[in-house]
């Protein structure tokens, strides 16, 4: 179930003119007012969106199904995809239940085609700020609304090949997004190259599939407190020269990007191994990609930090729906509740524990987006592994929770950071200036904006 959604198309506007007239019925929060969430959870429930649940999904999924016998639960183990969701609403294919990433959830709160869900937490006697972090909670609230029952969080920290630092003269502390100067120079040392071509990068920024990490740290915000996109604001920019400094300082972008894809990343000649590279920006999950070859490496982390010299970190990861066309949405409250309760992430914590001790690996633990979850999770199942470095790891993930920030709720969000990455790569490659990329990119997310909200 914990899955990082990639490749998934941003609505069009031509499919923002089909998704408006596919509510009917009134608006969500006209449906939802309709519901007795607090209904015994009976009948058929139909799920779509849990494509290729692991050992953390399926102990889950079994253990909501044993809460909830008399519930006939009927799984669509595919992919979430917004074309698709478009197609189903369209054709009365409706299901009660649909896991996708969390920047969808406002754009089809913002077209009524879901509902909220406050009633539903009222009736399982759900707080949702006190059992989510407010970050995560953040990312579904939309118009004063939560939208949406959200799952995961896996925090970006920067990890470091100690080896390779130590080699070039560096410390884990010259490794300080907040010292610009400092951090730069112990690139410079790391750096190697051969005939102008990288062999060896000394900080990865993962400059676009972080962008929004390096824009709020620096001071920057993706959208306003409505959701409308604010991408050409000042204030982006000093992220977007930041990561031109750092890229240039390393044989340029186009170099630096023709290196990273390269990289074998979940392979045995990981970028690690290899020495490909003495920092990088990671998310809390690569550990685990990383803890066979633990006796092969030196590792250590650092937060990321924000220009006042704070640790900084970005929620992110997916979350339930109910459409408001769903035919058992009472159902659908209970089984959500029950999937994201800590009794449920306990049972997952411990199918993780037993995983790891099959295949000898380090149990890094599990970031549910719940803060008592994921301690307790944390207390009974996460043990030191020996490895002094590696456990310097994972601590220092479990640290950076308490900071995380919400990249911002809109219902162009998926558009704004499609733009913004646009917006990068033209910054960078030296096509545009930032504050012309940004420019351009907020003109095409505004335009996915006033579609979204019927302007």
């Amino acid at each position: 179930m914990r899955k990082r959604i990639l490749g998934i198309a941003a609505l069009t506007a031509a499919s923002a003119v089909v998704l408006s007239g596919c509510g009917g019925g009134g608006t969500g929060a006209d449906v939802a007012d309709d519901v007795d969430f607090g209904a015994e959870p009976t009948g058929v429930l139909n799920a779509w969106g849990f494509e290729n649940a692991d050992d953390v999904g399926q102990s889950r999924l079994d253990f909501a199904e044993e809460q909830l016998s008399d519930l006939d639960i009927q799984l669509d183990a595919t992919a979430f995809d917004s074309q698709k969701f478009t197609a189903r609403l369209a054709s009365g294919d409706v299901p009660d239940v649909v896991q996708m990433d969390r920047r969808y959830v406002t754009t089809y709160a913002a077209q009524d085609l879901i509902m909220p869900l406050d009633q539903c937490f009222d009736a399982q006697g759900v707080s949702p700020r006190d059992h989510w972090y407010p970050s995560v909670i953040d990312d579904v609230t939309y118009e004063d609304a939560i939208w949406a029952v959200p799952q995961f969080y896996q925090p970006p920290a920067i990890l470091l090949n100690m080896k390779v630092l130590k080699e070039a003269g560096v410390s884990a502390d010259d490794i300080d997004t907040s010292k610009p100067d400092v951090l730069l120079d112990a690139i410079g040392k790391m750096y190697q190259e051969s005939g102008g071509v990288p062999t060896r990068l000394g900080f990865d920024p993962m400059a676009t599939g972080q962008s929004g990490l390096w824009i709020l740290a620096m001071g920057g915000q993706l959208n306003d407190d409505k959701g409308a996109p604010t991408l050409d604001d000042p204030s982006n920019v000093a992220g977007i020269e930041m990561l031109k400094k750092i890229t240039d300082a390393q044989g340029g972008y186009a170099a630096v990007k023709s290196m990273t894809d390269a990289f074998d990343t979940f392979g045995d000649d990981n970028q690690y191994v290899a020495g490909q590279v003495g920092a990088q920006v990671n998310a809390q999950w690569y550990p685990n990609v990383l803890s066979p070859y633990v006796d092969e490496l030196e590792l250590a982390a650092v937060p990321f930090r924000n220009s006042d010299g704070d640790a900084v970190s970005v929620a992110s990861g997916t979350a339930f729906v109910v459409p408001v066309s769903s035919k058992n949405p009472a159902a659908a409250c209970a089984w959500m509740i029950n999937l994201t309760s800590d009794d449920a992430w306990m049972a997952s914590g411990q199918a993780r524990a037993e995983t790891r001790e099959a295949d000898g690996g380090i149990n890094t633990g599990l970031f549910t987006g719940s803060p008592s979850a994921d301690q307790a999770i944390r207390d009974k199942w996460v043990i030191e592994s020996g490895n002094v470095g590696f456990d310097q790891v994972i601590d220092t993930y479990y640290d950076v929770l308490d900071y995380g920030q919400s990249f911002g709720s809109s219902p162009a969000g998926q558009e704004i950071q499609n733009e913004l990455n646009n917006a990068v790569t033209a910054a960078l490659l030296g096509d545009k200036t930032p504050e012309a990329a940004l420019a351009d990119a907020q003109q095409t997310a505004m335009r996915a904006y006033e579609n979204a909200v019927g302007q």
